[in-house]
């Protein structure tokens, strides 16, 4: 049983004014955690016991599942890392350190390599396999700026684990038994969430999917459609429209266009002079060619610019131009970048002087395709090329999904069949991710084992993630209302708080202490109240924001025979008596 009179906890009325979002801001409130660096929290008892729920659940799926645990350490060395590149992939996230002979080690961010080598040391013939372990450990990243609490911090903790298979068969096997897995965790949890296609980035592989929980505070925005499809926006593939014929299409001229500094009043001047205006409809914003130059800096610290063409009512978006250059990194383009190219003016840039042969590799939007003719710079100051013709008066180097998705946009899978569906945008916290990473790790590794033939072959491997510290946040954002906290039973602190209320002295207390010791003896996880030096009303109040889910009260009611017991999601009450109040809590709480 745990007592706020000695429980090792601080209540605040108040938000603290380092906390951004609502998961932060209660669970700071609520004595659940405390600050100790900048991205790395300390648990309190009451935090502790929910993460521990939390593990507790993760690691019964993973096992009912047939997956084995393992447990890495979190100081790793250099060199499998170097083997497989991401000693330098990693850049600035990684925590490098050296040991007092100056040897390199780094915190591990993530373990696949040492998951590989354990296999191959142990493992060598097709009979070992499938195999699936995982281990939940404490990850470190050195985020930039860590934020919003256990949503984004430098130190975190994360199940981690790794199926090996002979084949593709067997990788899509395994996949699926995590899936599934995954979706069991998931829901045990009482954490809505939502499966979205989503790209692998710098863990490499083919088939990856998210689990997003939709709340408003998460930092990935993903899309669906009423048809089922679901997808990060990274990962959208633009349909792409069919070529167009060039026959016809008026040829490319420049044309002064002053005071045009922005695409709006670009579009507005060619729509109301009448040597611009195009006899089918008015020029619109999507007409335009907006031709974006950035730096990409490499792992190793060299730079390469990049130019990007897309239609003008549309800007890149970072995330999905960062998910497309991985590992290299997307920078501005500097004043002093543009001094050293001379031939891009600032503003006014088109395609003649970009592509791969002038130095800067020219990338495009998908809707840019053979044939559409677009309004794009003249590399001119206060002039535009008009009529420009994707394939006949320029040649881009490639296309890139780099474009920011809107709402409207049309449905990928929707237009591979011939519907017409269309995109909705919502936001969403990742909560899991699941790779098929095939054989990168396992061939930088010389990861092998010996085939039914007596061959060697690559060992198939596939990754899955859940964020265990992330989920706990997870959890608190979508359950938490304008109270407090408000945990589903599985993951909450304790099953029921018990708060000794009024002024009824010996009696009230005997009641609470004698009901707390019986419904704990019946399995149920007790939290009481029992500080004589506050009052009611704090009690309350501390009962609403540590959100275990049945709060009873015992109080000035007693005189009546009845004690009251509140639900603290729904905030329904009932009055029970005394004599059937264990039972009645046993019920309401389920056996444990």
């Amino acid at each position: 049983m745990m007592r706020l009179s000695s429980l090792f906890v601080r209540t605040l009325r108040e938000n603290p004014s380092d906390a951004e979002v609502p998961s932060h801001q209660l669970m700071l409130r609520a004595g659940y955690i405390r600050r100790a660096a900048p991205g790395g929290f300390t648990w309190l008892p009451l935090g502790w016991q929910v993460y521990r729920n939390v593990e507790r659940v993760v690691r019964e799926e993973m096992d009912a599942a047939g997956f084995q645990e393992v447990h890495f350490p979190a100081l790793l060395p250099r060199e499998p890392y170097e083997a497989t590149n991401r000693w330098t992939e990693y850049g600035p996230n990684l925590f490098r350190l050296q040991d007092r002979r100056g040897v390199d080690y780094l915190l591990g961010p993530t373990h696949e390599e040492m998951f590989t080598l354990l296999v191959k040391d142990l493992y060598s013939s097709y009979k070992d396999l499938p195999l699936s372990i995982y281990q939940i450990q404490t990850k470190y990243r050195d985020e930039a700026r860590p934020r919003a609490g256990l949503l984004r911090g430098r130190e975190f903790v994360m199940k981690d684990s790794y199926s090996f298979d002979i084949d593709d068969a067997g990788l899509a096997r395994s996949y699926e038994q995590h899936r599934a897995a995954y979706i069991r965790t998931f829901e045990r949890l009482g954490l809505p969430f939502v499966i979205v296609s989503a790209m692998s980035g710098a863990m490499g592989g083919s088939k990856s999917e998210e689990f997003l929980a939709p709340l408003e505070v998460g930092e990935d925005t993903f899309v669906r459609c009423a048809c089922g499809y679901a997808a990060n926006t990274e990962a959208v593939d633009v349909p792409a429209p069919p070529t167009i014929a060039i026959d016809g299409t008026p040829a490319a001229r420049v044309v002064d266009t002053p005071g045009t500094p922005t695409i709006a009043t670009l579009v507005d001047l060619l729509n109301a002079r009448a040597d611009l205006t195009r006899g089918d409809r008015p020029w619109t914003a999507a007409d335009t060619l907006k031709n974006v130059i950035v730096m990409l800096r490499h792992p190793d610290g060299t730079r390469e610019p990049l130019a990007i063409g897309l239609p003008g009512d549309r800007e890149v978006d970072m995330k999905r131009l960062e998910a497309q250059v991985s590992p290299a990194e997307p920078e501005a383009f500097t004043d002093a970048d543009f001094a050293a190219h001379p031939a891009l003016v600032k503003g006014y840039i088109g395609p003649d002087v970009l592509g791969a042969s002038k130095g800067i590799k020219y990338v495009v939007d998908p809707r840019v395709v053979n044939g559409t003719r677009w309004v794009t710079g003249a590399n001119s100051a206060g002039h535009h090329v008009v009529d420009l013709v994707c394939g006949r008066d320029f040649t881009p180097d490639g296309s890139i999904e780099a474009a920011e998705v809107l709402a409207g946009d049309a449905c990928p899978r929707c237009a591979e069949s011939g519907r017409t569906g269309v995109l909705e945008m919502a936001r969403g916290i990742e909560i899991g991710h699941i790779f098929q990473l095939g054989r990168k790790y396992a061939e930088a590794l010389d990861l092998t084992v010996l085939d039914q033939n007596g061959k060697q072959v690559v060992v198939t491997m596939g990754s899955y993630g859940i964020g265990v510290s992330r989920a706990v946040a997870a959890i608190a954002e979508a359950t938490a209302d304008e109270l407090g906290l408000c945990w589903p039973r599985e993951v909450a602190p304790a099953d029921v708080h018990i708060v000794i209320a009024g002024k009824g002295g010996d009696d009230i207390s005997a009641t609470a202490e004698r009901l707390a010791a019986d419904v704990e003896a019946r399995g149920v996880r007790v939290l009481l109240d029992d500080r004589t030096s506050v009052s009611p009303g704090v009690k309350f109040k501390d009962a609403e924001l540590i959100g275990v889910p049945t709060i009873v009260v015992v109080g000035k009611g007693l005189a009546d025979g009845v004690i009251e017991v509140r639900d603290r999601a729904t905030n329904e009450r009932h009055d029970v008596p005394v004599s059937s109040a264990v039972d009645d809590i046993v019920a309401r709480c389920g056996a444990r």
